[in-house]
């Protein structure tokens, strides 16, 4: 289509990703993936199983895997994350009772073999909640500071309202063209 002539004309091939975005059950996974391809974010149903997404973005093409947060579903992530390019790991910002598992759920992810080196986005979902704790809060208590073997970032969001989504979308595009060079 139109988008093959463009780049074409550019003379580059688009290059594609595969994402993986995890995180527990409730966090906003689903309406963080349904609000980065553009889609209505209203009606979100618990994902049995997973989402995959193909989103177009700074020129590279996102291939997202959104894989469900139950408890049951988990031991299964370790299946998908043969070749992911980036991390994306959803956390609720105002679910504190559960700021503890699932920080644990995020050092057993990266410190499997297979994410070795791969870049970490954390977007600290419903920022738009009052009882939402700070992104920085969040990172201290996750002891992102720690993780010396891969670039890490912790974006603020509301995927409700899609504020802070661009600006990880702007870090992981930085992310793919540092690795470029």
């Amino acid at each position: 289509g139109l988008l093959s002539v463009i780049q074409r004309l550019k003379g580059s091939p688009e290059q594609e990703l595969r994402i993986i975005l995890l995180g527990l059950d409730n966090a906003g996974k689903t309406t963080l993936l349904k609000r980065l391809a553009s889609e209505e974010v209203s009606t979100i149903t618990p994902t049995q199983g997973f989402n995959i997404k193909s989103i177009h973005s700074h020129g590279l093409k996102l291939n997202v895997w959104d894989i469900g947060g139950q408890r049951s579903i988990r031991p299964y992530w370790r299946k998908y994350l043969g070749s992911t390019d980036l991390l994306i790991y959803v956390i609720d910002s105002a679910d504190q009772k559960r700021f503890e598992e699932t920080g644990q759920e995020l050092a057993e992810l990266t410190e499997e073999e297979s994410l070795t080196g791969v870049p970490l986005l954390v977007f600290a979902n419903k920022q738009d909640l009052v009882t939402a704790a700070p992104a920085a809060e969040i990172a201290e208590g996750l002891s992102l500071h720690t993780y010396r073997d891969r670039e890490w970032q912790i974006q603020a969001c509301s995927a409700l309202s899609g504020e802070g989504v661009q600006d990880g979308m702007n870090w992981i595009s930085s992310q793919i063209m540092n690795r470029k060079k």
